[in-house]
């Protein structure tokens, strides 16, 4: 195998494309839009519809854990009054998705890969095609 696990895992840390390691997952000078393909290797990114699920998720669960969870127990303990709780758990609702959204994306390329590490180009040169 040409590409590894743990770079798999290295490489969407670092927001990169797990089969050649380049930085490639989103358009060039675009925030938020997902390049269909690796410019450089041609690896699919958005692999049809429902793509964007796994990305959502990884998004939705570090929001909650980190942001809305801690409001709400600081708040039921009696820590942290209603408001300040109501302003953290929505302050990091609406903003921490903004910025985790590459990261989201990178992360979820990473576990996919993690998982199907066969499915990446890199790891089938030289080998025959599945007739699926």
């Amino acid at each position: 195998m040409n590409v590894t696990r743990v770079e798999v895992i290295r490489r969407s840390l670092k927001g990169l494309c797990p089969n050649c390691a380049r930085p490639t997952l989103f358009r060039e000078g675009r925030m938020f839009k997902v390049n269909e393909t690796c410019s450089h290797c041609g690896l699919k990114i958005e692999n049809g519809d429902g793509a964007f699920l796994g990305p959502f998720v990884i998004n939705y669960g570090i929001t909650v854990a980190v942001f809305v969870v801690p409001a709400v127990v600081a708040c039921w303990t009696g820590k942290l009054g209603i408001v300040p709780a109501v302003a953290i758990a929505g302050g990091g609702a609406f903003l921490a998705p903004l910025f985790l959204y590459r990261l989201s994306w990178s992360l979820w390329l990473g576990v996919y890969y993690y998982f199907l590490l066969d499915n990446l180009p890199a790891n089938r040169e030289g080998r025959p095609e599945d007739d699926q």
